[in-house]
């Protein structure tokens, strides 16, 4: 028996549930930098693979005393830590039994990774959580039907949500949570019965499994905009014309408080979310393509989501994101192998105003301006998707959210599922041409002339978005 635990587990839930959203989230005084070397000193002391990766790298962490120091601190990747030690050596003190609960990923590779947390840890992913359900949905003034879309079993996703969800009712939301995982007939049922008996029914899962779902339900008759639905997903990146399009299938008047997508990784939850302003921001960079690429350097749109640093610390390196926190098995300049960036809060604000946008003036809310949530001042870290999806066309990157776009256009996206196949291919004369295969959707024929309009629309975008390819 742990004897210190129940007091342990008690204190940090008493934490939560007692502490309002705005003490939970770092503050704009707080020492990030001195928050790392604290986190640095407690994994050393504590975590026995560590204690070896440092020895073997010949540091000695006693040496590292200021913030230049830390990051001179060779980075842990899959490989070379959580892959070379055993489960045991990478938890707090070598004990696996410090955590309770074990969740798998397959990751990138295909090859099953465990990833081991406690209840204490899914407090702080809880407070994420938190963030999106009270500044965008109002969840504390609205009884609140929360349908967990993820798979569930040991994957990640969908027990790690029903968790911190649960987690919010019993801090005093006004929240149900039903757990129908990725059965679809079964969500459909849950929706047609429960989600009249609420205010509003949030449908949390991957963004092209919701986007099914509610196609389907409409074709099943389901009135999504009785239902004041709200989607919160994580996952893959999309753009802000898919967030349009399935938008106007629930009947969502305000995009920037009706959706919220989640930056995780299985090795520590959630990282960051979508904010109504980082949704405005998003959004006014799609109608602008030239200054997206100014800002991000890429031709595609990321992932933009805001941070808690006192919590999550990033530090960007060749392009790609690292990034150091306390959970189950804790991180120290961890490389995840996502590309991206990290902005400061009021970095962003002055870019976007000396191009003329002002995105917290610009956001609308069904609220007035004295209630309107949601603007808070946290750094911004933008996510791209995985780069080894892209195929190269004359010198030119191609990527697939250009071909999305593309495809999400009227009447376009009610023609097509919004699957398809890339790739670079040659013909009889031996000239390379891009194809792309798209699939139609259910009960739709194909004919010249809609193959025509597909073509047209994935060729318009695609040079709109892509200035290599445009030229």
């Amino acid at each position: 028996m742990h004897k210190t635990r129940p007091q342990q587990i008690l204190m940090a839930f008493q934490s939560f549930l007692a502490t309002p959203l705005d003490g939970l989230l770092s503050d704009s005084e707080i020492n990030v930098e001195m928050q790392v070397l604290k986190l640095f000193r407690q994994v050393t002391a504590s975590v026995p693979a560590y204690q070896l990766f440092l020895k073997n790298q010949g540091i000695d962490p006693a040496s590292i005393r200021t913030f230049a120091d830390f990051q001179q601190i060779p980075l842990t990747t899959k490989q070379n830590y959580l892959q070379h030690y055993s489960l045991a050596q990478l938890c707090r003190y070598g004990q696996l039994e410090t955590c309770d609960m074990v969740a798998v990923s397959s990751g990138s590779t295909g090859q099953p990774a465990f990833w081991l947390r406690s209840l204490i840890d899914e407090f702080q992913i809880a407070t994420r959580f938190e963030q999106v359900f009270h500044d965008s949905f109002w969840a504390d003034q609205r009884r609140t039907l929360a349908v967990v879309c993820f798979a569930l079993g040991t994957w990640v996703g969908g027990m790690f949500t029903a968790s911190c969800c649960r987690h919010l009712a019993s801090k005093g939301y006004p929240i149900t949570v039903i757990t129908p995982g990725n059965n679809k007939v079964e969500i459909l049922r849950v929706v047609r019965e429960l989600a009249p008996l609420f205010d509003q029914t949030v449908l949390l899962g991957y963004p092209p499994f919701l986007k099914d779902v509610i196609d389907t339900g409409i074709a099943e008759g389901i009135p999504w905009p009785n239902y004041g639905i709200k989607l919160v997903m994580a996952g893959e990146v999309f753009s802000e014309e898919w967030r349009s399009l399935v938008g106007s299938r629930i009947g969502s008047s305000y995009p920037c408080y009706d959706f919220a997508s989640l930056y995780g990784t299985a090795d520590a939850g959630v990282l960051g979310t979508e904010t109504p302003l980082s949704i405005c921001i998003r959004r006014w960079l799609a109608e602008n393509p030239e200054v997206a690429r100014e800002l991000f350097g890429e031709s595609r749109l990321p992932t933009l989501v805001q941070y808690d640093p006192g919590v999550r610390f990033f530090e960007v390196q060749e392009g790609t994101l690292l990034f150091s926190g306390n959970n189950g098995i804790p991180l120290v300049r961890y490389h995840i192998s996502d590309q991206g960036g990290i902005i400061p809060f009021d970095r962003m604000l002055k870019f976007l105003a000396d191009r003329g946008f002002d995105p917290v003036n610009t956001l609308s809310s069904p609220f007035p301006r004295s209630e309107r949530r949601g603007i808070r001042s946290l750094p911004f870290v933008y996510v791209f998707g995985r780069s080894h999806f892209t195929i190269s066309y004359f010198g030119a990157n191609i990527y697939p959210e250009n071909i999305t776009v593309g495809l999400e256009q009227m009447p376009i996206c009610e023609w097509v599922t919004g699957k398809f196949v890339m790739q670079v291919e040659e013909d009889q004369n031996r000239n390379e041409f891009l194809s792309i295969v798209v699939e139609l959707a259910p009960g739709i024929e194909g004919n010249d002339a809609r193959r025509e309009g597909i073509a047209h629309s994935i060729t318009h975008h695609l040079k709109r978005l892509n200035s290599e390819f445009a030229n």
